[in-house]
């Protein structure tokens, strides 16, 4: 049997991912001297209600080696894929990279992604041991195929980039003055600036201008929609209009972002993940 072992910046619900039999380990959130697991004693839900109460920027702590030994040591007679978020944002992959070395039925992705971008990665996971390939096949692929996730997100505010020293507090000021919604991207493990638009119409516009240049979403591999904060309902502005982006038939998965990324972007972003169509 293949156990997909992962880390709870995926943003993969813990009844989800039981359901799908993967093992979440959660990253640590701290907020000032209170420290919680992320989605186990603070949910999604309570940890953008205290975001919003904070004065300051939590702080989130990378999976340790031993935490990913305990979690192997379940698992003797399972082969394990180990799927993290990206070696470029987070410390995590290295503490699973030292944990496997003690075991032999370890193998370790980089997914070079976070958030949907790390989960859809997993589905497809899914989707390849349900078609019976072996292990080292389905990291090889994996390896292979992650450089075609495009994660697209706009954000409602500039003030945590400003929190998080990625920009000054004068553009930040301006900028939400004049409504500007930056656009970034998750791609080849970084996030970075895709552009700004000014308002949520023309965020959404850009969103699809994104994708478009991507070729379109490779409907054939897994897809998925995020918000964050208490509301989904900019999400759900967006996805009515963007309808004909997607098949009739398409399912629409929506996921709340977990603190890893709700930590910088905050309340109000949206983001979709998906496999770029190749030519």
């Amino acid at each position: 049997m293949i156990r997909i072992i992962t880390d709870s910046a995926c943003d993969l619900p813990l009844d989800e991912a039981k359901s799908l039999g993967i093992e979440i380990i959660p990253l640590k959130v701290t907020f000032g001297n209170d420290e919680y697991l992320d989605g186990v004693t603070l949910s999604r839900e309570e940890f953008f209600l205290k975001l919003i109460e904070s004065s300051v920027l939590p702080k989130t702590s990378q999976i340790s080696p031993f935490d990913f030994e305990e979690a192997f040591k379940k698992y003797p007679d399972d082969e394990i894929l180990c799927i993290t978020l990206s070696s470029k944002l987070s410390g995590t992959f290295q503490s699973a990279k030292i944990a496997a070395t003690d075991f032999c039925n370890v193998t370790l992705v980089d997914s070079e992604n976070v958030c949907v971008g790390e989960q859809i990665l997993i589905k497809l996971a899914i989707k390849l041991i349900s078609e019976g390939k072996i292990v080292q096949e389905i990291a090889s692929i994996l390896n292979e195929e992650k450089k075609k996730i495009r994660v697209i997100a706009l954000l409602d505010t500039l003030e945590y980039l400003k929190k998080g020293g990625r920009i000054g507090t004068v553009t930040a000021l301006v900028g939400n003055l004049l409504h500007i919604k930056p656009v970034i991207e998750v791609r080849d493990g970084k996030v970075s600036m895709l552009g700004k638009a000014r308002g949520s119409l023309q965020g959404n516009n850009k969103l699809r201008e994104k994708i478009i240049e991507c070729n379109g979403i490779n409907f054939n591999y897994p897809a998925a929609f995020a918000y964050s904060g208490l509301s989904d309902k900019l999400l759900d502005k967006y996805i009515c209009d963007s309808k004909d982006l997607y098949p009739t038939d398409f399912k629409i998965e929506k996921y709340l972002i977990g603190c890893t990324i709700g930590t910088h972007v905050g309340s109000g972003a949206i983001a979709v993940a998906f496999f770029a169509n190749t030519k």
